[in-house]
């Protein structure tokens, strides 16, 4: 069964995953995964993201593809980021007073708060 087929039966509704057998080793994995966010989606906005990305961002390229307005395009990107949770990928700098304070607690050695403070 290949990934269309599992969104089409799940049509949309969370699902959960049991087993996970790795190709080459053979060896299964049991226990309950949560699929990734991307794989939640409808096959049609999974169609739609690979298409995105692999126009690079271009949404002129997606009016091209898909033969719709920019309005449409943005419309569609916006509802599908929606449905995304946010990554943060770059989280805020720790606080220098809050590494002084978790130093003096024994939370992290000098060496660790040098690191976050970026003189190691």
């Amino acid at each position: 069964m290949d990934w269309q087929e599992l969104t089409d039966l799940t049509q949309g509704r969370p699902f959960v995953v049991e087993r996970v057998r790795l190709a080459e080793s053979g060896v299964a994995i049991e226990g309950q995964f949560e699929p990734p966010q991307l794989a939640q989606l409808g096959v049609d906005d999974q169609v739609f993201v690979a298409a995105f990305v692999r126009s690079h961002g271009s949404i002129k390229e997606m009016e091209r593809i898909f033969g719709v307005s920019y309005p449409t395009i943005k419309s569609r990107l916006k509802r599908i980021a929606d449905q995304l949770d946010f990554v943060d990928t770059d989280p805020a700098p720790t606080g220098t007073a809050e590494v002084i304070d978790r130093l003096r607690r024994g939370e992290i050695s000098a060496e660790e708060a040098l690191t976050e403070l970026g003189g190691a």
